[in-house]
This record gives C-alpha cells, structure tokens and sequence, in this order.
C-alpha cells in the first residue's frame, strides 16, 4: 500500500451532513464534562477553601481544596482504563452515554452538599468522594468522543475534526466561568458562600439532558465496526495496551503534560494568584478567563486543521516552544497590577496553548491501532491529566508560599513543556497511516515508517 493510497477517504466514511452531526454531538458532550469539572477548579480558587477547609490557615485550605481537586485525575486513569476496556469491546457510543450520565449526577450532587458548619468533617469526604466520580466519568469520555470524530471523518481532515473535541475545554470552561461570573455579580461575598457557588452545579442538569439527547442520535463508527466484523477485539484491552504499546502510552502522557499545566495554570492556578497575591477581584480573574478562552475558541480548530496541512508535531512542538518563551513574561504582566496586563497575559498563554492542544487528540489517536485504540488514546491523555493538570494548583500554591515569588511557578511550566516537548519527539507522527489498521504499532519518528508500520500491520 502506497502512502498515497493511505491518505485518501476510507470508505464508510460519513457524508458531510452526518459528519457535522456527529462533530456536534461530541463538541456538546465534551463542553459538558469540561463544564462540570472545571466548573470545580473555579469554586476550588474562588470559595471551597472557605466553605470545607474553614478552620485551617487560607493558603493550606486552598492547597487541600486542589487536591481534592487533583484527586479526580487518579480517578480519571481509573476510568480510561475501565471504560477503554469496554469501549474496545462493546463500542463508543454506549460508553459516551454512561460517562455524560454519570458526570452529570456527579456534578449535581456537589451542590447539594452540606457544608462544613453544617455536618462537619463529612462535607469534605462528600467532595473528595463526588470528584472521584466526577475523574471516573471523564477518564471514559474524552477518549470516547475524540473517536467518534477521529474515526468517522476523512483522512484529509482528521486533524481539523479532532480538534473539535477539544473546543469543548475552552468552551466548557468559558461557560463555567460565565456561570461564575453571572453569580458573583448578583450575590455578595455572604451570600456565594451560602448558596451562590450551587447554583452552577446544579444548573448542568440542563446541559447533561441536551448531551444525552443528542448524543443517542450517533452512530457507531466504521473503525470499531471493522474490529468487530474481524473478530479482532482484545480480550482485555489495557493487558494488551500496555504490553504491546506502552512506550506510545507513557511518551503520549508525557508529550501532553504541559497542556495540562499550562490550562489548569489559567483556569485555576491564575486564578487563585491574580486574587490572592495580586488583588484583583474575582470577577476580574474571571474575566481574564473568559477572554482567553475565547481566543482557545478561535486557535484550537484553527490549529487543527494547520495540523492536516503540514503535520501533527511540528504545530504541537510550536505551542510548546510558545509556552516556554510565555512562561516568564505571563508572571511579568500579572505582577503589573494592571487588568490590561492580566489579560494579554492570559491571552498570549492561552494562543500557545491552542497551538499545543488543537492537534493533540489525533496525534494521540493515529498513535494506536483501532482494537485497543479508546484505551491506548484514553489512558495517555488522562496519564498526562495525572502528570500535569492534577498537580499543578497544589505545586503553585505551595512554590508560591515558600518562596514568594512568581518566578518559582514560572520555572514549574517552563519545565513542564521543556519535558513535553522532549517525549513528542519520540513519538511517531503518524498522519499518514490508515486510521483503521486493527493492530499497526508504529514507534520511529517519521510518516514514512509510520506508513511502512501501517503496511506491516496489515499483512496476514
């Protein structure tokens, strides 16, 4: 099989019509469960500290309200590994549901909690146990969407379409914080802490019934058919990820650390420092939040499809270069004082991240063949949560207090994609290769392998 014959549209690929309607249903249901958890890392900055941790000193209190932010990423291989498993075996669609379902009651539950004046020492085991299944949720549903996009669409524009999965993060988050925002303005101090912060919790009822709704209207797709029409399913799919892809597994986790830790920098860490440390207001952080997701909006597709012109790593590699030349110059303009500052700070920062983040998903995805390919995707991407979104919080307010310094966080995220940056080019770009080989295990860097791998894989 040429190269040339790989690229071109699978057959059983959708019209152009049912593709959209397929993109769309994932975006929606990937904007819900980013929704509801970071929906979580802004009540985390902003008002858990005072309503679970009340009692302890503010800076230890914000560093136990983000690991019981972070415990939801432990949580998240968990599920990738379980719902990976089933997605292998039985499909994508009925595991999408299970997870948006499950993320939603999850996410409604958290704003009936009582709080600690109320029962004590059980409110933040209640959190810590809701997070957990919040983390489980989401560990079956980013993979899960990605494929349904990544395996249904053209060749030529895989890229572009899962980069659409992605939008969901910034426009997720954009509506958590738009929710916040709305809160804070209507409410005092007094009274988001009695009630206020519930409010957006248990408004995602609403946008977990749309998820489902739409959601139940998509298909399979051709790549999980033709496993299934070739009786080539794993028998247990993350016994045979990990013994025959683990290097994919761990070098695609750590390629997509700094993602993690650059957004959970700006949507929770940025935060808590622009308040604490800065002064601002919360509906200024806020804000600074908004802008910059409105301009992930913008860049991930657009990145995206970049991607399926001229590559995968080198659009990847060039957000993280990006992240380590901001990380300095983000603190710089944050310590100004100045909102103007503030928000081309989070601006700049998040144009990289786009970059980085937009193409991500099919990298990760062509990285796996289709038999094991929601566990391979799912269980990398969710290692990668593990490495840098979870930790993330706890280390910048931790740097922070002993050292004073913002340069201290600073030096953290330069690390972070340095690191990044060193796994993706370990990592095969695979753009090339048939997106539905059962069984292709590709690990030198090149399109060439990648493609004579994909060959190979095919023989009987």
């Amino acid at each position: 099989m040429a190269v040339a014959d790989q690229i071109k549209p699978t057959s059983g690929r959708l019209d152009s019509t049912k593709m959209r309607k397929i993109a769309t249903a994932s975006v929606i249901g990937t904007t819900v469960e980013w929704y509801d958890l970071f929906l979580f890392g802004t009540a985390s900055a902003l008002v858990f500290n005072e309503i679970f941790f009340p009692d302890l000193p503010p800076a230890l209190g914000t560093i136990l309200s983000f690991l019981t932010f972070a415990s939801a990423y432990l949580a998240r291989i968990i599920g990738a590994v379980a719902f990976g498993h089933f997605g292998d075996r039985l499909g994508r669609k009925s595991m999408l549901l299970i997870s948006l379902i499950t993320m939603g009651a999850a996410t409604f539950a958290i704003g009936l909690i009582p709080d600690a004046s109320v029962i004590g020492v059980a409110a933040p085991f209640l959190l810590l146990t809701l997070r957990v299944i919040q983390g489980l949720a989401l560990g079956g549903e980013w993979g899960g969407a990605v494929l349904m996009t990544v395996e249904h669409a053209p060749a030529h524009r895989r890229g572009w379409y899962g980069s659409l999965v992605q939008v969901g993060v910034p426009a997720g988050t954009l509506i958590a914080n738009l929710v916040f925002l709305i809160v804070t303005s209507l409410v005092d101090r007094e009274a988001l802490l009695t009630w206020g912060w519930r409010v957006p919790f248990l408004a995602s009822i609403v946008l977990v019934a749309v998820g489902i709704y739409i959601r139940l209207q998509i298909e399979e797709t051709p790549s999980f058919q033709q496993v299934r029409e070739q009786g080539a399913k794993a028998k247990i799919p993350f016994a045979y990820l990990m013994r025959k892809y683990w290097k994919q597994v761990i070098l695609g986790g750590i390629a997509t650390l700094s993602t993690g830790s650059t957004f959970t920098l700006l949507v929770a860490s940025g935060v808590n420092y622009g308040t604490s440390e800065q002064g601002h207001s919360d509906s200024t952080m806020l804000w600074a939040v908004l802008v910059a997701c409105i301009v992930a909006l913008i860049g991930i597709p657009f990145f995206g499809r970049l991607s399926d012109r001229i590559g995968r790593k080198k659009i990847i590699a060039a957000g993280i270069v990006g992240e380590v030349l901001l990380a300095f110059p983000f603190f710089w303009l944050m310590d100004t004082g100045s909102v103007v500052g503030v928000m081309v700070a989070y601006s700049l920062m998040m144009l990289a991240f786009a970059a980085n983040y937009g193409p991500i998903a099919t990298f990760l995805a062509e990285l796996f063949g289709s038999k094991i390919r929601y566990s391979g995707l799912s269980v990398s991407y969710m290692l990668s949560g593990l490495l840098g979104s979870a930790i993330t919080p706890a280390i910048t307010v931790w740097l922070l207090s002993i050292t004073g310094e913002s340069s201290s966080i600073a030096w953290y995220v330069l690390v972070a994609a340095l690191v990044s940056l060193i796994a993706l080019f370990l990592l095969a770009e695979n753009r090339l290769a048939s997106i539905d080989t059962v069984d292709a295990r590709q690990v030198d860097g090149s399109s060439a392998d990648a493609a004579a791998g994909a060959r190979d894989a095919e023989r009987p």
